[in-house]
């Protein structure tokens, strides 16, 4: 650790997406001592164009909003520290956590008055290949309501989610005319009222399950079904299926809900005093100008709790002596 960083930090940040990033900045300029540690697996990375984040009126690449923020934060004393925490416990009343840094074996601790867990979610689900591509690209989406505008009137496709069946296709359907859903598991997931509702929201169903989804020469998905048949749509939305990363947390004892993801109140406090949470690791709405608001809220409640460093006076300047 910097010789000039206290023993103690105020705050301890995990994860360097839009949100952790964000409660950075701000806290930066509350004048607290924090530290910034990110794994480097941000979602965001992924996002070829958003065109829903604000102040972007041609859209901003997720790798330009991600070093935007990271210019902003350095520029109030701020860096991203490379590595991992693997492991968080308390210590009377003192949260310390373990830090590795990439590729290294060698542990540190981090201690810090209160933790920020910006830790974001985990993808599973379909294999599909050339997968990196087929994002950048635009042929695979992962999320419906990021960017449902922006492929009106093409053939969509999108893949079944245990939670919301038919939800994420009829929510598709009012972008375009042109939907086909496909079933995920060997058994159907559908009831025979959400199959009404498909057919009469004009949505095509295929039951048959999805075993892979590969690339056309023109980069647009194929789904292979089960039955032996192949598919075409000139974009798929897989509904991967998540689950947040919120082991740290619940290892103190936090409280999880679905896709353990964190439980927090108006604040963003978890249910572990001094340990907050924001942006997809939390219950609630999976968007980037949704994580920057929380990170505001989490980053004022923070500094208002902690004890407040009294600023002390600034010295004068010598004055100048001419001859």
């Amino acid at each position: 650790m910097n010789p000039s960083t206290p023993a103690v930090l105020d705050v301890l940040i995990i994860g360097g997406g839009p949100g952790g990033l964000t409660a950075g900045i701000y806290l930066r300029r509350f004048m607290r001592n924090i530290a910034l540690v990110d794994k480097g697996r941000s979602r965001a990375r992924l996002i070829p164009v958003s065109h829903n984040y604000p102040g972007f009126p041609e859209g901003v690449p997720g790798t330009t909003l991600l070093d935007n923020l990271q210019d902003q934060f350095s520029r109030y004393g701020g860096a991203v520290r490379a590595g991992e925490i693997v492991a968080l416990r308390l210590d009377d009343g003192t949260f310390v956590a373990t830090f590795r840094a990439d590729e290294e074996e060698e542990t540190a601790e981090i201690r810090a008055l209160t933790v920020l867990l910006a830790t974001g979610v985990a993808d599973a689900g379909l294999p599909i290949e050339q997968w990196r591509e087929a994002v950048a690209s635009g042929a695979v989406r992962l999320c419906p309501v990021c960017d449902g505008y922006d492929v009106v009137d093409k053939h969509i496709g999108v893949v079944t989610s245990p939670t919301n069946p038919v939800g994420h296709a009829l929510f598709m359907r009012t972008f375009s005319a042109n939907v086909t859903l496909f079933d995920r598991g060997p058994e159907s997931m559908l009831t025979e009222v959400e199959k009404t509702r498909l057919e009469a929201a004009g949505v095509r169903y295929i039951a048959s399950p999805v075993l892979g989804v590969g690339m056309s020469e023109r980069m647009t998905p194929l789904m292979r079904t089960s039955d032996g048949a192949e598919y075409e749509c000139d974009v798929l939305y897989p509904m991967l299926g998540e689950s947040a990363r919120s082991d740290l947390a619940a290892a103190l004892g936090a409280e999880t809900a679905d896709c353990d993801e964190l439980v927090v109140d108006a604040h963003q406090r978890t249910t572990v005093p001094g340990l907050f949470a924001i942006g997809d690791v939390v219950r609630g709405l999976n968007q980037i100008a949704v994580a920057a608001g929380q990170a505001a809220i989490a980053a004022t409640t923070i500094h208002n709790m902690l004890p407040w460093t009294l600023r002390a006076e600034a010295q004068p300047e010598p004055e100048t002596v001419t001859a």
